[in-house]
């Protein structure tokens, strides 16, 4: 039985650890996120938009299986967990190699490395010291920093570049672990809402994406909310001046566009939309008086109301501004509301006169625009109004997010470049200079040998570089009687 348990947990950490596994999983993490892009996301997309998009049935099956939300949903969050176990345990499984590969570097060539590695050349010297000391110059003109390595009575020269790209990808390993920390966490305690405000209006309470409401400790305050046009006269941006309230006093303000959202306190507030709220803020109008009028003046008044406001016009008229309605429509004489939409709208006012003596005396007309000859009494009022301007109350639509995991993500991506930057464009270069001796002939020739762990290609034209400029070297090292008995002292002095 024990036996059986160690197997089975053998064979699940090689497979959990497999290179394949992470592979797989990573791929259906890509496709399902792709999936999340292509989809339409709630709460991101508006309700109606939703549901023109997709027929009931598929808006159903698609909300049921969580491809409406995709990024908070239990099996992507699942995957993405799973995904982490395997880029651990496939780092556990063969750091402790990669580091040994790191921290003791193998400098000096044996035989059989010698054998087998490519590319490499052998150069005919006459005596070892020339031989390494021209190779020592070569790479010096190279930009290396060779050492000398003494095995038993011989010397190598070995130097390398960029050995850290070799960990590159643990680098990149860690950047996906933060990457998938921050979605985790975003997943499970980060939320997303809506907070619609009309300008001048205060509120602290978001909208969230399961139809619950959620308090800040905070409110947040629209002062104005405006739309810039093209010249031809489609959007161009929408902004908003928001103002953050805490403890009855602003605490900080900012004007927010699309992509310049307003954070406070983990919070960031984005702009979404912007339109009409189906309220007037201020009516402009003039008033002249009517021909057949009493009022002793024939000026024509410029007015501004809003709604329910009473003004006078004389002493003995007044002017009020009644009802407003943004989509209207006529039935058996009477005015109703189609729908709170800016589509079809229509004002109305009462002008009441009280002069003694005409035929307007004590009298409420009632004046509508667009006029309405069923129920409006606009050529009969004491004043002839006209509408010169509506201005309509507007909103602001902002969508509210609480993500405590973008810390991770952000720093996930950067670190990612940093990994990828040297996976790609940072080459571990190793060279070998080692004199070696023909058992056969009695000759001496000065092996050398280079590693890349990438571009090989591109590292054979600088091996063959290295190859010339030693062959270069050469010509100008002198060669003396004691250059053996030197090498042999050096290298007592470095086993001491």
């Amino acid at each position: 039985m024990a036996v059986a348990l160690r197997t089975f947990a053998h064979k699940t950490w090689r497979t959990v650890a497999s290179v394949q596994t992470g592979v797989v999983l990573l791929i259906l993490v890509v496709i399902l996120s792709a999936a999340g892009t292509i989809v339409l996301q709630r709460p991101v997309t508006e309700p109606d938009e939703m549901q023109n998009a997709y027929s009931p049935q598929a808006l159903r099956i698609l909300d049921a299986v969580g491809l409406t939300d995709v990024f908070h949903s239990w099996w992507f969050l699942g995957l993405v967990l799973l995904v982490s176990l395997c880029i651990v345990a496939a780092s556990v499984d063969r750091f402790p190699n990669s580091w040994r590969y790191f921290a003791r570097p193998y400098k000096y060539p044996d035989e059989s490395f010698r054998r087998a590695l490519h590319p490499q050349k052998a150069v005919a010297i006459a005596d070892e010291e020339a031989g390494l000391v021209a190779a020592e110059r070569a790479l010096h003109s190279l930009g290396f920093k060779p050492e000398r390595v003494v095995r038993e009575d011989h010397f190598g020269i070995f130097a390398e570049r960029h050995r850290i790209s070799e960990l590159a990808v643990y680098i990149v390993h860690a950047s996906l672990l933060l990457i998938f920390l921050g979605t985790v966490v975003d997943g499970i305690w980060g939320w997303r809402g809506t907070l619609n405000l009309n300008e001048g209006q205060t509120s602290n309470r978001v909208e969230l994406r399961d139809g619950n409401t959620r308090t800040l400790p905070f409110a947040i305050r629209c002062d104005s909310a405006g739309q810039e046009n093209y010249k031809d006269g489609t959007p161009k941006k929408w902004w908003s001046k928001l103002a953050v309230v805490e403890d009855g006093r602003d605490v900080r303000t900012k004007e927010i566009v699309v992509n310049d959202p307003l954070l406070y306190s983990g919070v960031r507030f984005y702009q979404s939309s912007y339109g009409a709220n189906g309220k007037v803020n201020q009516l402009m109008l003039t008033a002249a008086p009517s021909h057949f009028s009493n009022t002793g003046s024939s000026e024509t008044k410029e007015i501004g109301l809003a709604l329910n406001d009473t003004i006078a016009l004389d002493a003995d008229t007044t002017l009020r501004f009644a009802e407003f309605f943004p989509d209207y429509a006529v039935r058996d004489g009477q005015v109703y509301r189609k729908s709170n939409e800016f589509e079809n709208p229509a004002v109305h006012l009462v002008v009441t006169s009280k002069i003694a003596g005409t035929k307007t005396a004590g009298k409420d007309f009632d004046v509508w625009f667009p006029p309405m000859d069923e129920v409006a009494d606009n050529s009969k009022a004491p004043y002839q109004l006209q509408v010169t301007n509506l201005k309509m109350q507007h909103f602001t639509g902002l969508q509210v997010s609480h993500e405590p995991g973008q810390w991770g993500v952000w720093s996930g991506v950067v670190l990612m470049a940093v990994g990828l930057s040297f996976v790609f464009y940072v080459v571990h270069m190793r060279f070998w200079a080692v004199p070696v001796r023909d058992a056969k002939t009695g000759k001496t020739r000065l092996w050398i040998g280079g590693s890349a762990n990438r571009n090989r290609d591109a590292f054979e034209q600088r091996f063959n570089d290295l190859v010339g400029l030693v062959e270069a070297e050469l010509k100008t090292v002198p060669i003396t009687s004691a250059s053996k008995q030197v090498a042999a002292q050096s290298a007592e002095k470095l086993r001491v």
